[in-house]
Formats: C-alpha cells, structure tokens, sequence
C-alpha cells in the first residue's frame, strides 16, 4: 500500500446548501490517513446562501489543500466536471457531503484500484437516519433493503470484493476521462450510472470493495425521499437513450409496478374474476411490507415501523414507477430533462 501513497489524488464534491454537514464533511477528510501533501479537494458549490461557503472558506485558511470552484449551472454534472477538469491528480475520488468516510478511505480505495488493475472502485453504504424520528428511521431502512430498491450490491451489502455495474462516489484512474469523456451535463440524476454503464461499454472495470463502508445520510421526511426517487426514475429513460439499452433489468420494476396498478383496477372493473387476482397481488404486497415492518419493529423497539415499512415502500416504488414513466413520455416527445440541485 505503500506505493499508492505517492499517488496524487484529486478529490471533487458537488455542494449546496450544506450548512448542517459540511464541517463533518470536511473533519472526515482532514481525518484521511492518506498524506495531504499529494491531495487536492475540490468543492463545487452551487451558489450557496446558508453558510456554507463561509465554513469552507474558513477551513481553506488552515488546509491549503481544500479548494473552492463554483458551480452556476446548480446541477450536479456540471460540478463533477469543473472539479475533474481542474484535477491534476493521478486518481479522481468523487465525494457526497452528506456521508462520513472511515479514516482509510482514500488509502484504501486508491490500493484497490491498482492492485485490481481497475477503473473505478467504491464502498458500500451503511445507510443511516437524519434524525431519531420514526419517519427518517423507515426512509433510511427502505433506502436499504432489497425490497425497497432491489438487488444493488452497494446499498443492501456485500461481502466479498466484486466486479459490479456502479458504485457510489467512484474513484476513477483520471485517465479514463481522457478515454471516454466526462460525465452527461444533461443528467441532473443518474450521471454517474450512465458514466459507469459508458466505462463497461469501452471495456472497463469496476469493483466493490466491501471493507470500506460510508457512512450515508438518507433523506429526512418521506417528502424528500419521493422527490428523490421520482427523479432517479425520472432520468433512467433518457440514461438508456444515451446507453443505446437499459444498464439493469430491475430498474423496470417499480414502473410495471405502477402500469399493474393502474390496468389492474382497469380490468377488475370489466373482468370480476380478475378483481380477486388483483387484490390478492395487493395484499401480497402489504403482507410482505408488514412483515419486514414488524421485523424492522422489533429491531429498532418501534411499533410504529410496523406500519410505516409498508408505506415507505410503497412511496419509493410509485415515486420511482411513475418518475420513469413521465421519463419514457419525455423521452419520446423529445422534452427537456433540466432539474436543478436540491436537497
């Protein structure tokens, strides 16, 4: 591991109003193992008006290493390559403000990356509530387990090192910006999944390395997570546009999902027989949520996620369904995608 150190690393952030997590944010970087002499953060605002530039700015005059960019444009892809095209660095990490990295995290990525002769790698997310509230609890268990967002490997957890489709947060060999292009400016949500499908499809690799773990903050109310969920379903017509095919087959899940809902009340109105069928998918549906709410529950001493398990599911599925399918209509009536930053 030795030799990676001498590695410069060029670190890049998108943020926007961070105010309530930007010092944790940049205490986990200071706290980094790796030597500071051979980093360089980059932080791409979006035009903050909380505080949040002031906190960083204060930080700057003690560690030279952080750096701040702006970001008008107020989308995500716009900040990644404003910091990726001032990176002078061997090895670009891209970083979430909302999360908090182990004291390894960029040592051992940057080993992993070259010992596995990769193109990108990244941990895995051990998501966690914004606040004791019951409601921020159910959000960051159904953020998190396959019923609520399938089989990805680095939200539900891994373990042992594999090759896989996306991770969060990459981080990237810098020259394979130089081969590929940067990320899609026109992808508010999705960038980085339409980036790392774009990197397989030229032949690259990327791993998950279970061992790191991050720390990531799920959204507070059930509001900030259905805005968050229907514009990942939102962008995913347009990433398969892009890709010339879809990246996974489950993101077609939640959409049936909706589509089953709607044509299923439709037929059981025509067709009394397939009323039975219809509710009885319903309630199989309501039987699952319940009982991992009732595990959920008992875990946590929370009667209360016996309840709300199944209505968070239910908002992440509808939300994420009905974001693709106004997507696939966008899509196909060749309408424009822009979304800004939010939080």
């Amino acid at each position: 591991m030795e030799t990676t150190y001498t590695k410069k690393i060029s670190v890049i952030c998108p943020i926007y109003q961070e105010q309530r997590f930007i010092s944790q944010f940049l205490d986990s970087i200071i706290a980094q193992d790796y030597p500071k002499e051979n980093m360089e953060v980059f932080l791409i605002d979006g035009m903050s008006t909380d505080g949040t530039r002031d906190i960083v700015k204060s930080y700057m005059q003690k560690y030279t290493f952080f750096k701040l960019l702006d970001n008008p444009m107020h989308t995500v892809p716009f900040a990644l390559n404003n910091g990726i095209r001032h990176a002078t660095g061997e090895v670009v990490i891209r970083l979430d403000a909302h999360c908090k990295y182990p004291n390894n995290y960029f040592s051992t990525l940057v080993a992993q990356l070259f010992k596995l002769n990769a193109d990108n790698v990244g941990g895995v997310w051990h998501t966690i509530p914004a606040n004791g509230t019951t409601e921020a609890l159910a959000v960051a268990i159904g953020s998190s387990h396959p019923f609520g967002v399938g089989g990805s490997d680095h939200k539900i957890g891994a373990t042992e090192v594999k090759e896989v489709d996306t991770v969060p947060f990459g981080c990237y060999r810098k020259e394979v910006f130089d081969k590929i292009g940067l990320f899609d400016e026109e992808l508010t949500r999705n960038q980085d999944d339409e980036f790392n499908a774009r990197l397989i499809n030229h032949g690259g690799k990327i791993y998950l390395i279970p061992s790191v773990v991050i720390d990531y903050t799920a959204r507070e109310n059930l509001s900030k997570m259905r805005k968050m969920y229907y514009q990942y379903g939102l962008f995913k017509p347009l990433v398969n546009k892009k890709l010339g095919s879809p990246a996974t087959i489950r993101q077609f899940f939640p959409s049936l999902f909706c589509l089953g809902l709607i044509m299923g009340l439709f037929m059981s109105i025509f067709i009394p027989y397939f009323a039975y069928l219809y509710l009885g998918i319903i309630a199989l549906y309501l039987i699952l949520g319940i009982a991992i709410g009732l595990q959920s529950a008992t875990k946590y001493r929370r009667a209360s996620l016996t309840i709300m398990m199944p209505y968070t599911f239910l908002n992440i599925h509808l939300s994420y369904g009905f974001g693709y399918l106004k997507g696939l209509y966008k899509v196909l009536t060749k309408q424009s995608f822009q979304v800004k930053l939010s939080r």
